[in-house]
């Protein structure tokens, strides 16, 4: 569920929490932002094939887990389009 009180973030500052030119990594998801910098996953902004600093709504479909993964981060942000 969507918060409307949650900031909108472009997919400019999105491409730039990526874990390389920052030490921020951020991951959209269904229109939502998730911090994942903790995650010892996402290390260096990379998680298997995927790169963070993107929206992985394309990409779930093919992950062994399911969207219950997010429940663990931070939603920082709706996805500005």
């Amino acid at each position: 569920m969507k918060d409307n009180n949650l900031p909108k973030i472009s997919l400019r500052r999105l491409s730039l929490n990526n874990g390389q030119d920052k030490e921020v990594i951020w991951v959209a998801y269904d229109g939502l932002v998730y911090d994942v910098t903790q995650s010892r996953l996402w290390r260096n902004g990379k998680h298997y094939e995927h790169w963070a600093g993107q929206d992985l709504t394309n990409e779930l479909k093919d992950a062994p887990h399911g969207i219950r993964v997010f429940d663990k981060f931070e939603c920082v942000g709706i996805l500005e389009r």
